[in-house]
């Protein structure tokens, strides 16, 4: 049996503040013909759907339209809800989903019911672990202390192992979105917090007895064993992501439990590069002519904060989308509130630093250099007629 495992889809997310649907569309396209050329008989996707609990209209039928496509290729597919999902949204159609082959779990209570899906060896059981809050699920069990994410993911699979002991095959797919110990150096700047201090984060040892754990949260490629393994997300997500492959497990189930385990590409519609230097260098340097139409995010190490450096920037590089200064020596008489420096700027220089200050480096656009213009000589008029 071949399993394709994917996670975190992210539908209606932004990429600081740049909508993310017309980047996905094609990277989803190409998953499916992933399943498609590969002739994949399961694709699961371990939750974080959609990237809000209140999708758009958009993001459902962004959803709609490739889960059919999934469906198309004769694949059954099995999808969870995660921290970000709504589990009543997602779940809303999963009845009538189900009769087609799709499989939604969303509700907490269903951990141990398998979805089975046979094939030349036998059956092969997939249990869903919807994303489990404690908070809101401790009521369900109170004869149970669910008191964090490795209580609440570890009675699930006590639960699953159990039920698997009582089945002919105990070939098996679990599909959870948590923090497991291990994938804390692959978290990134684009993943909701799911953990409190570290201490409750899922051990890998939970897994044990499971010929494959499908897992979704951390946004980058992490393998913790040959059997527990993150997908990452389709997408860049941030630029702490830029250097982590962007693809999907191809997971193979023999007779004896798990076969071999195969990396796959996914395309990278615009690549991210972070650059940094003065901005005199970042505007000249020909070696970055490279990155002049990727997503962008510039340090920039000018000792004195430089007027209105993200649009100059975006005149080079199209999608720079972040700006952080860092400036390679502090210079004291070089801060805005140095009397002399200011005694030395026009009242429109002032404003507009003031602007690119608390901005994040963009100052004002053209119609607002007209209206600081504008008051300046306004004011400057009235305190004349006095």
């Amino acid at each position: 049996m071949k399993i394709l495992h994917t996670s975190d889809w992210h539908i209606g997310r932004t990429f600081h503040q740049h909508p993310t649907a017309d980047a996905l569309a094609p990277v989803l396209d190409a998953l499916i013909d992933l399943v498609r050329d590969h002739e994949v008989d399961v694709v699961v996707v371990a939750g974080d759907v959609f990237d809000s609990s209140t999708p758009s209209a958009a993001a459902v039928e962004e959803l709609d339209r490739v889960l059919l496509a999934l469906r198309g290729t004769g694949a059954t597919v099995i999808v969870t809800s995660g921290n970000h999902d709504s589990p009543a949204r997602l779940g809303a159609k999963a009845a009538f989903a189900r009769e087609s082959g799709v499989h939604i779990v969303t509700r907490p209570e269903d951990h141990a019911t398998p979805i089975t899906v046979g094939d030349e060896h036998g059956p092969v059981h997939f249990y869903g672990i919807a994303y489990l809050e404690p908070a809101l699920i401790r009521h369900r069990w109170p004869e149970h202390r669910l008191t964090n994410q490795a209580s609440a993911v570890g009675f699930a699979l006590d639960n699953i192992r159990a039920d698997l002991a009582g089945r002919e095959s105990d070939r098996s797919v679990v599909l959870a979105h948590t923090f497991v110990s291990g994938a804390q150096g692959d978290s990134c700047e684009s993943e909701r917090g799911i953990t409190v201090g570290g201490v409750d984060r899922v051990p890998k040892s939970a897994f044990d007895g499971i010929t494959y754990a499908a897992l979704g949260h951390i946004h980058g490629r992490s393998t913790l064993a040959p059997h527990v393994r993150y997908s990452g997300a389709p997408l860049h997500l941030s630029f702490s992501e830029q250097d982590k492959p962007r693809g999907a497990w191809l997971v193979t189930l023999d007779a004896d439990g798990l076969g071999p385990v195969e990396w796959l590409d996914l395309p990278v519609p615009r690549p991210l590069a972070t650059i940094t230097g003065t901005l005199d260098q970042l505007l000249a340097d020909p070696a970055l002519e490279v990155h002049e139409q990727h997503w962008v995010r510039a340090i920039l190490t000018d000792v004195s904060r430089p007027l209105d450096p993200m649009r100059r920037l975006q005149r080079r590089f199209e999608h720079c989308a972040v700006l952080d200064f860092r400036p390679s020596d502090v210079d004291v008489r070089a801060t805005p509130a140095d009397p002399e420096r200011l005694a030395a700027m026009t009242d429109q220089q002032i404003m507009a630093e003031f602007l690119a200050f608390v901005r994040n480096g963009e100052g004002p656009t053209e119609d607002e250099e007209a209206i600081l213009d504008d008051l300046v000589s306004e004011v400057a008029g009235a305190e004349a007629s006095r």
